[in-house]
This record gives structure tokens, C-alpha cells and sequence, in this order.
């Protein structure tokens, strides 16, 4: 079986590490439990571990779920590790993150607050 990862309807990225032990029943209650994402409606669920040229993606495809691994033998993911939280991608986003550059680029200038003059 061919997976295209452009074929869900949407695709999260779980920030932060995952227990890559897990499996199916352990990654779908990740999503249930941390995130109350709708497991079931064509999303593509990405988890990566400790180390970053591995990880793992949920899938539904209707009839069951498909647990995906992919390893990179020569590169590595910039796996976003700053929050606890599911991202929504982007089809260009997840492209990035296929290539090892990040898909969700730190802010380097913070906004301004309201009422402040220098």
C-alpha cells in the first residue's frame, strides 16, 4: 500500500516528544485524551520521540487505522520541542518537514504592546 502524505484532509504535528513505544492504541489515546482532535475525519497524526530522524504518523483510512514510520538514514526532522501541543500543517509546511527544516519557524521579533512608546 502507497501512502501520499498529501492525501488527508488535515495533518497535525504533535509538538514535543512522544513514547514512540506506543502503538495504535497508544497513539490514538495521545490524541483523545491531550488534544480532543476528531481521530476519525481523515487526519494524518505526526509523532516524533527522542530522536529526530524518526517518527511515527496515525492515519484512518475508514476502515481501521494505519500506523506509518518513516527513518531518515541520512538527515534528520527539526521536530518543533518548545510546546505540548498539535499544530495543524499545511501541505507546504509538511513538505518542510519532510526536507528537515522546520515547519513552524520561531518569531524572532516579539509584537508590540499596546501603550508602549519609546
Amino acid at each position: 500500500m502507497f501512502i501520499n502524505w498529501h492525501d488527508p484532509d488535515h495533518v497535525y504535528l504533535v509538538c514535543g516528544k512522544t513514547d514512540l513505544r506506543k502503538g495504535i492504541d497508544g497513539l490514538a489515546m495521545v490524541i483523545a485524551e491531550n488534544y480532543g482532535l476528531e481521530l476519525y475525519d481523515n487526519s494524518l497524526f505526526l509523532f516524533c520521540g527522542s530522536r529526530n530522524d524518526r517518527f511515527k504518523g496515525l492515519l484512518w483510512d475508514g476502515e481501521g487505522f494505519i500506523l506509518l514510520y518513516k527513518r531518515f538514514e541520512n538527515g534528520h526532522l527539526s521536530w518543533p520541542r518548545h510546546s505540548s501541543e498539535a499544530k495543524k500543517l499545511s501541505a507546504r509546511q509538511l513538505d518542510w518537514l519532510l526536507k528537515g527544516l522546520n515547519p513552524l519557524p520561531v518569531r524572532r521579533i516579539k509584537a508590540a504592546q499596546p501603550g508602549t512608546f519609546y
